[in-house]
């Protein structure tokens, strides 16, 4: 668990040179096969680790939420559209510039395509230049983010529903006033309720 841990820390810590120091140094490193298998191995034991509070489920649900759902991936599949379930279920991307939402601008609340869960005003919503749909602040606590690790040396924040897990996207900090947050979300996970 300790090269875990170091893993985590490499993109903050540690110069590209001694980055380089460490892979080369490092026991997880015997062949190209091997080092790909030890490391997803790393990968996936440090994912079931996640005990950090921002990935625990939120009791404090602002307005109206939908139902928890506990629902299978075959009825996942029947109530998505294959690219809702490929974003929301498999944690997938859509493309950039693609998506329904990413330049609307009309006034609404979007909502969790899987549970109904309110999740951004549309006066939060900005253009952030990406192709996807980029807020600066969600509905009170409606939103939850865990560390993702699914791109090596580039850690990230996850951005999910807090009601039912749905992948929404991604949180980073480079957005506008007053939070300095950019929430940059799936439009197959959205639904617009204009108002």
């Amino acid at each position: 668990m300790a090269y875990a841990s170091a893993t985590l820390s490499l993109p903050k810590y540690l110069s590209p040179k001694a980055q380089l120091s460490w892979v080369s140094n490092s026991p997880f490193i015997a062949s190209p096969s091997q080092s790909l298998r030890k490391a997803r191995a790393v990968k996936l034991s440090v994912r079931a680790m996640g005990s950090s509070a921002s990935s625990q489920r939120h009791d404090n649900l602002q307005d109206k939420v939908g139902p928890v759902s506990s629902e299978s991936d075959e009825e996942w599949k029947k109530r998505l559209t294959p690219e809702q379930y490929y974003v929301t279920r498999q944690k997938g991307t859509e493309r950039a510039f693609t998506g329904e939402y990413w330049n609307t601008k009309t006034p609404g609340t979007y909502h969790c395509i899987c549970c109904d869960t309110p999740l951004f005003e549309s006066n939060t919503k900005f253009d952030s230049g990406t192709g996807w749909p980029s807020y600066y602040q969600p509905i009170g606590n409606n939103v939850k983010s865990k560390l993702d690790l699914s791109v090596i040396f580039m850690p990230r924040q996850e951005v999910l529903c807090a009601a039912c897990d749905a992948h929404l996207g991604h949180v980073f900090d480079d957005g506008p006033p007053p939070t300095g947050k950019r929430y940059c979300i799936n439009s197959a996970s959205l639904k617009l309720k204009p108002k």
